[in-house]
């Protein structure tokens, strides 16, 4: 090599060359789709916002509400479970109509449900179950939003380093929302407590008009295939791919049940055992979760196409969590609880936005936006669980809460060590 290069000492300079030019197409296509993507990245921030903000409010839904901490879970509980069951439908539908045309209509459903939640609670003396059903409308339109997010990004980029460039950023986006959610929800609920109901359809509102004037759906490459054979395709794919899909679905669902685990426990103890509430609970709350969007940031920028980092990033991640989230039987000083949980909120963020390109990377085209939305149904399954389990096992002695979400921690992290394996035929 090294004399063929002697004898032609132009060719290192251009490949040279031709290397920046294509770094330079590259910077030149996320720049050109910055606004497509700041409008994209609106929509998991949106998402989250209306679900997430609602965590710090509800020690005061419980009060005016009249209701146990385990129903107050279930405001939480029943957005996910509803997004569930529809998520893979709305994968489905966009991988046939367009992403666009499903995300969009999601948003204006999202924010109706708010809207109902929001009059329940102001008007109806029994507002609880009103409430439910303005929640459960608000997971039918979750469902067809964040999810569709991530193919309509593998749709837009050709190259693999844009795309986990801008999932990094989607991520990011995502982390941000559960960042700002505890402050902006305290804020609200310290003027009126049922406040950050009607706020989420005004965000609803915003995301929709961004969706509809700045992303530009791709052309489609094929016409959409019939049902019978787009069902094989999927079956095809899981036969094939099944391992470290499964793998990373359990992952991705073990990840958010500890998160919004960690994030109901908080709540809770903030203000029975430190009397910390309103807006410096909110502040309090989003130290853990800042630490989670500047690691999904910073990895997301790192990892590029690189699917060993990814998978060691991801297990490095997880086992940091685990054994920080296990310290805790050992103490639950305000200052320590706080570092522990920042370290796991670390852990977590490194290995989100390695999930999410593995997912999209993997997978071709034609599938690609039913089996991120499988995924993010899996994500939502723990979103769903990690309040209800933690509002029963805060019955029981403390250590259980730490002992089961670090237990669980360590299993995804080996199921990351053991079912991801790069380079090996159908995970490329």
């Amino acid at each position: 090599m090294d004399h063929i290069e002697r004898l032609c000492p132009s060719s290192e300079a251009a490949r040279n060359k031709s290397s920046s030019a294509g770094k330079k197409k590259k910077s030149g296509e996320l720049s050109k789709q910055k606004w497509a993507i700041l409008s994209l990245s609106s929509i998991p921030l949106v998402m989250t916002l209306g679900n997430s903000m609602l965590i710090p409010v509800l020690p005061s839904m419980e009060k005016e509400l009249s209701i146990t901490a385990f129903q107050t879970s279930m405001i939480i509980t029943v957005y996910s479970i509803v997004a569930i069951f529809l998520i893979p439908i709305a994968g489905y539908l966009s991988d046939h109509i367009g992403r666009k045309k499903v995300i969009i209509p999601s948003l204006i459903i999202a924010g109706i449900g708010g809207l109902i939640s929001g009059w329940a609670a102001w008007k109806l003396e029994n507002a609880y179950w009103v409430i439910l059903v303005g929640r459960a409308l608000q997971g039918v339109g979750a469902a067809g939003a964040m999810p569709i997010v991530l193919p309509l990004v593998g749709d837009m980029f050709k190259n693999e380093d844009d795309v986990s460039s801008c999932l990094g950023l989607i991520e990011t986006s995502n982390t941000f929302g559960k960042v700002l959610s505890p402050i902006l929800g305290s804020l609200l609920a310290g003027f009126i407590w049922f406040l950050p109901f009607f706020s989420f359809p005004v965000f609803c509102t915003i995301s929709v008009i961004m969706v509809m004037l700045l992303v530009k759906s791709p052309k489609s490459r094929s016409k959409p295939i019939p049902f019978k054979q787009f069902f094989k395709n999927v079956r095809k794919t899981f036969t094939e791919k099944g391992t470290w899909l499964y793998a990373i679905f359990f992952i991705g669902g073990i990840l958010m049940l500890v998160l919004f685990g960690i994030l109901f426990y908080l709540s809770e103890i903030f203000e029975t055992e430190y009397g910390i509430k309103d807006l410096k609970k909110g502040l309090f709350l989003s130290l853990p979760l800042g630490a989670l969007c500047l690691a999904s940031f910073i990895a997301g920028k790192t990892i590029k196409k690189n699917k060993v980092l990814m998978k060691w990033l991801t297990f490095g991640g997880i086992i940091a969590a685990a054994i920080s989230i296990l310290a805790l039987w050992f103490s639950i000083k305000l200052w320590f609880m706080l570092t522990m949980f920042l370290i796991a909120g670390v852990g977590i963020g490194i290995g989100l936005p390695c999930l999410d390109t593995l997912i999209t990377d993997g997978i071709e085209r034609e599938e690609r936006g039913t089996i991120s939305s499988i995924y993010s149904s899996m994500r939502f399954i723990g979103v769903a669980a990690g309040p209800p389990i933690i509002a029963l096992l805060m019955k029981q002695a403390t250590y259980w809460i730490f002992i089961t979400l670090s237990g669980l921690s360590v299993i995804a992290a080996f199921v990351a060590l053991f079912a991801i394996k790069p380079g090996v035929k159908g995970q490329n």
